[in-house]
Protein backbone atom coordinates (compact mmCIF):
# COMPACT_ATOMS: atom_id res chain seq x y z
CA UNK A 1 0.00 0.00 0.00
CA UNK A 2 1.59 3.41 -1.03
CA UNK A 3 1.25 6.55 1.26
CA UNK A 4 1.07 9.87 -0.28
CA UNK A 5 0.64 12.68 1.60
CA UNK A 6 -0.45 10.60 4.69
CA UNK A 7 -3.25 8.81 3.24
CA UNK A 8 -2.92 5.13 2.05
CA UNK A 9 -3.86 4.75 -1.28
CA UNK A 10 -5.81 1.33 -2.41
CA UNK A 11 -3.29 -0.66 -4.24
CA UNK A 12 -5.92 -2.68 -6.53
CA UNK A 13 -6.85 0.21 -7.87
CA UNK A 14 -5.26 2.29 -10.79
CA UNK A 15 -2.94 5.30 -9.87
CA UNK A 16 -5.85 7.70 -11.68
CA UNK A 17 -8.66 6.48 -9.56
CA UNK A 18 -6.18 5.87 -5.91
CA UNK A 19 -5.08 9.40 -6.35
CA UNK A 20 -8.26 10.51 -6.23
CA UNK A 21 -8.74 9.28 -2.11
CA UNK A 22 -6.38 12.33 -1.50
CA UNK A 23 -8.32 15.56 0.06
CA UNK A 24 -8.36 18.10 -2.71
CA UNK A 25 -7.36 15.66 -5.92
CA UNK A 26 -10.05 15.13 -7.87
CA UNK A 27 -10.04 12.92 -11.52
CA UNK A 28 -8.75 15.59 -13.40
CA UNK A 29 -6.15 16.85 -10.92
CA UNK A 30 -4.72 13.24 -10.73
CA UNK A 31 -4.17 13.01 -14.45
CA UNK A 32 -2.67 16.10 -14.51
CA UNK A 33 -0.23 14.88 -11.90
CA UNK A 34 0.10 11.14 -13.42
CA UNK A 35 1.28 13.09 -16.88
CA UNK A 36 3.83 15.71 -14.62
CA UNK A 37 5.70 12.99 -13.07
CA UNK A 38 4.95 10.57 -16.32
CA UNK A 39 3.28 7.87 -14.75
CA UNK A 40 0.66 5.80 -17.30
CA UNK A 41 -2.77 6.52 -16.06
CA UNK A 42 -3.32 2.40 -16.63
CA UNK A 43 -0.86 1.34 -14.55
CA UNK A 44 -2.01 -0.38 -11.15
CA UNK A 45 -0.78 1.23 -7.55
CA UNK A 46 0.43 -2.27 -6.96
CA UNK A 47 2.85 -2.21 -9.91
CA UNK A 48 4.48 1.00 -8.99
CA UNK A 49 7.97 1.14 -8.01
CA UNK A 50 9.07 2.99 -5.39
CA UNK A 51 10.87 5.21 -7.98
CA UNK A 52 7.49 6.64 -9.37
CA UNK A 53 6.02 6.31 -5.98
CA UNK A 54 8.66 9.22 -4.95
CA UNK A 55 7.80 11.25 -8.46
CA UNK A 56 3.84 11.34 -7.49
CA UNK A 57 4.33 12.42 -4.06
CA UNK A 58 6.92 14.81 -5.02
CA UNK A 59 5.01 16.49 -7.81
CA UNK A 60 1.74 16.43 -5.10
CA UNK A 61 4.18 18.39 -2.46
CA UNK A 62 5.79 20.66 -4.96
CA UNK A 63 2.34 21.88 -7.28
CA UNK A 64 -0.62 21.08 -4.91
CA UNK A 65 -2.56 21.94 -1.61
CA UNK A 66 -3.71 18.63 0.05
CA UNK A 67 -5.28 17.43 2.84
CA UNK A 68 -4.56 19.17 6.29
CA UNK A 69 -3.19 22.39 4.47
CA UNK A 70 -6.17 22.84 2.27
CA UNK A 71 -8.76 21.94 5.32
CA UNK A 72 -6.85 24.31 7.33
CA UNK A 73 -6.89 26.82 4.63
CA UNK A 74 -10.76 26.58 3.66
CA UNK A 75 -11.56 26.52 7.24
CA UNK A 76 -9.59 29.85 7.50
CA UNK A 77 -11.56 31.33 5.06
CA UNK A 78 -14.86 30.34 6.50
CA UNK A 79 -13.39 31.77 9.65
CA UNK A 80 -12.51 35.40 7.49
CA UNK A 81 -16.53 35.54 6.43
CA UNK A 82 -17.59 34.50 9.91
CA UNK A 83 -15.33 37.77 11.11
CA UNK A 84 -16.68 39.95 8.85
CA UNK A 85 -19.82 39.51 9.24
CA UNK A 86 -21.42 39.42 5.94
CA UNK A 87 -23.90 37.65 4.56
CA UNK A 88 -22.37 34.36 3.32
CA UNK A 89 -20.56 34.40 7.11
CA UNK A 90 -23.67 35.14 8.72
CA UNK A 91 -25.29 31.93 7.10
CA UNK A 92 -22.44 30.07 7.97
CA UNK A 93 -23.04 31.04 11.31
CA UNK A 94 -26.79 30.19 11.87
CA UNK A 95 -25.80 27.02 10.22
CA UNK A 96 -27.87 27.62 7.15
CA UNK A 97 -27.41 27.09 3.54
CA UNK A 98 -24.88 29.56 2.53
CA UNK A 99 -25.87 29.50 -1.52
CA UNK A 100 -29.03 30.67 -1.80
CA UNK A 101 -30.97 27.18 -1.39
CA UNK A 102 -34.73 27.31 -0.44
CA UNK A 103 -35.06 26.44 3.59
CA UNK A 104 -38.65 26.45 4.53
CA UNK A 105 -39.10 22.50 3.33
CA UNK A 106 -35.76 21.50 2.95
CA UNK A 107 -32.22 22.18 3.98
CA UNK A 108 -32.15 19.07 6.44
CA UNK A 109 -28.72 18.26 5.79
CA UNK A 110 -27.30 22.07 7.33
CA UNK A 111 -29.98 22.72 9.93
CA UNK A 112 -30.38 19.15 11.62
CA UNK A 113 -33.25 16.89 12.71
CA UNK A 114 -36.78 19.02 12.85
CA UNK A 115 -37.74 20.77 16.07
CA UNK A 116 -41.37 20.68 16.25
CA UNK A 117 -42.90 23.43 17.75
CA UNK A 118 -47.04 23.51 19.05
CA UNK A 119 -48.92 25.30 17.54
CA UNK A 120 -50.93 28.32 19.23
CA UNK A 121 -53.97 27.35 20.84
CA UNK A 122 -57.10 29.79 19.64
Amino acid sequence: MARIAGVNIPSAKRVEVALTYIFGIGRKTAQDICTKSGVSLDRRVQDLSDEEVSKLREVIDRDYLVEGELRREVGVNIKRLMDLGCYRGLRHRKGLPVRGQSTKQNARTRKGKRKTVANKKK
